[in-house]
């Protein structure tokens, strides 16, 4: 029997933890080139795919990432798409979940596997899971079952990227989905959970760029003052602002609360509610202390992430709509990060 085409994958490093290991003389973490992450991951020889290497000029901490980093991750990839069947980002952890979400609203028409991992500890330590989540990535991206996805793998998931969260600093299972099922768990044999993956597009591939990042994030908490929410919606050049409420959707039904918001919409900015919870939907209505957010006109984000109300709000204020084309579309599922009503 004819031995099947090896697929082509490449690894597009940016930083982080997985890609660093510790320099003998001063102790401290420094990037490594891809001959020494072969030489401390062997089985990568053996895997049946071709596998390519792309590192960033200078790479870099992910608490440092910003928008235009973003950019130049989409451009990578649009550059080498038609060269490769799938991609496996090495990312800092901190802040992957929001560059899994940005990517996602960027790679439109996405139909092959972009994949980003790395670890809780350097690919050269004895017990790091660099390895285990290097190895799985590429096994997944270079799968004859193609997750056509920007997707987040850690820890034996496979998470939707924009349903993805960093919940933990001190464990391997560093992240979670707790408003989407895994896509893949990896096991003894790696299981896709078909009816919750997208379905390929058959169309070009299209990466739309452009962020603003004229946006708050103010959440709600038990004394917070007036003054303060008021002077950060009053932010010269602000165009719209996320507020983490309690629970399903709740905030304080003080008249001086809820004034200071209705000026804010009446000044025409976009106020987007998502929960504090991990877990769970906004449902505006739902309660009485949200009874009045619906009412003066805050959009509901029901069960969509922080991370992902935050690179979609930036995106769509980027891509020169109208505000009512975005206050429609932030309510929209536009890349699988929200369930619809």
């Amino acid at each position: 029997m004819p031995r099947k085409k090896s697929k082509r994958i490449l690894i597009i490093y940016t930083g982080g933890t997985i890609g660093m290991m510790k320099e003998h003389r001063n102790h401290t973490l420094v990037p490594v080139n891809f001959k020494e992450i072969i030489r401390q991951v062997p089985e990568l020889l053996h895997l049946n795919c071709k596998i390519d290497f792309h590192a960033s000029h200078k790479p870099i901490d992910s608490s440092n990432v910003q928008p235009d980093f973003w950019e130049e991750l989409a451009g990578v990839i649009k550059k080498k798409y038609n060269q490769y069947n799938g991609f496996v980002i090495l990312h800092g952890t901190d802040t992957m979940a929001y560059t899994a979400s940005a990517l996602s609203f960027m790679l439109q028409n996405l139909d092959k596997p972009v994949i980003l991992t790395g670890s809780q500890l350097p690919v050269g330590v004895i017990r790091t899971d660099a390895r285990r989540n290097l190895i799985t990535s590429i096994e997944i991206a270079s799968s004859d079952r193609i997750v056509p996805e920007v997707c987040i793998y850690f820890s034996n998931q496979l998470y939707r990227g924009n349903r993805s969260e960093k919940y933990t600093s001190s464990k391997f299972d560093a992240f979670q989905s707790s408003n989407y099922p895994a896509l893949a768990d990896a096991g003894v044999n790696i299981v896709y959970n078909s009816d919750f993956i997208r379905k390929r597009e058959r169309k070009k591939l299209s990466v739309q760029s452009g962020f603003d990042t004229n946006i708050a994030l103010l959440k709600i908490y038990p004394g917070i003052h007036n003054d303060v929410i008021d002077s950060t919606l009053r932010t010269p050049g602000l165009r719209a602002a996320i507020i983490e409420t309690y629970g399903s959707g709740n905030a304080p039904t003080a008249p001086s609360f809820v004034k200071v918001l209705d000026d804010a919409i009446k000044r025409g900015i976009i106020i987007f509610n998502v929960s504090q919870c991990s877990g769970g939907t906004v449902d505006q209505g739902k309660y009485e202390t949200s009874v009045q957010l619906m009412k003066i006109g805050v959009i509901s984000g029901r069960d969509i992430t922080t991370e992902a109300a935050l690179t979609k709000l930036m995106f769509l204020l980027g891509q020169k709509l109208s505000k009512r084309e975005i206050q429609k579309l932030i309510q929209k599922d536009l890349q699988g990060e929200i369930s619809d009503k």
